[in-house]
């Protein structure tokens, strides 16, 4: 199911959601091998999300339903491999400055009703400590269809992607007035690899710390346009207000 959302239309780029799934041009994950990894979950997967610690959740904006479950130790969805914990929801907390159209402030806080268990399969992931840079080397995971030119394939095994950190001036130059401060582009510029719909919220990993979250891009795995991501690091002080306010 895709989420609703207005397309911000801007040459002949558009800002689209990716809000219902794909990890084109990777490979199976290590099973459990990313603990910090959650699906949002309304009787099936529709977005993906982090574990940051052991009661909360981070996700995008766009893809906060009316009622959602989180999904923490999975890898395959077909199976149960009895290291799954079901959770459900006490607060969801958008970001206050969340523009649907733009997707600027793309970012949601999930607080789980009680703390998971930490175990081998499920663990939080730390905060980064600094902004990422170009060329970093970062990995993105989700479950979503690896199919491309309009087919769908919807995997069940956990999908993994290494993709590296795009220059900020060059992702501002292909998405011209579209990237704010709080964005992130990552991704190859000879296409053929890319997140897409319904890995929204899911982590983009760097040296061990989560540095953005799946939020837009124009098409999926198209040349020139990589994926664009929440950048975390500009929201620790929004982090630390909203868990001293929700203990």
């Amino acid at each position: 199911m895709r989420l609703l959302a207005l397309l911000l239309l801007i040459g002949a780029a558009a800002a689209v959601p990716r809000g219902d799934g794909r990890v084109i041009g990777g490979y199976e994950c290590n099973p459990h091998s990313r603990p910090y990894m959650a699906s949002l979950n309304y009787g099936y997967h529709f977005c993906g999300g982090v574990l940051i610690n052991e009661q909360w959740v981070l996700s995008v904006a766009h893809c906060c339903p009316y009622y959602m479950q989180i999904i923490l130790g999975d890898h395959d969805m077909r199976v149960f491999e009895g290291t799954e914990q079901l959770m459900k929801t006490e607060n969801i907390i958008w970001h206050p400055a969340y523009d649907y159209q733009t997707l600027d402030y793309d970012i949601m806080m999930i607080k789980l009703y009680h703390p998971v268990e930490v175990t081998a399969a499920v663990a939080p992931i730390p905060l980064p400590t600094s902004c990422p840079y170009g060329g970093l080397s970062c990995s993105v995971s989700g479950w979503g269809n690896t199919a491309l030119g309009g087919e769908v394939y919807m995997p069940t095994l956990l999908q993994c992607l290494d993709v590296p950190i795009v220059d900020n001036q060059v992702c501002e130059n292909i998405y011209p007035g579209m990237i704010s401060p709080r964005m992130v582009c990552a991704g190859y510029m000879d296409g053929g690899r890319d997140i897409c719909n319904g890995d929204s919220g899911s982590p983009l990993v760097c040296d061990g710390e989560v540095h953005g979250l799946v939020s837009w891009g124009q098409g999926c795995a198209l040349p020139n346009y990589p994926g664009v991501y929440v950048k975390v690091c500009e929201f620790h002080s929004w982090f630390e207000e909203t868990l001293a306010a929700n203990p």
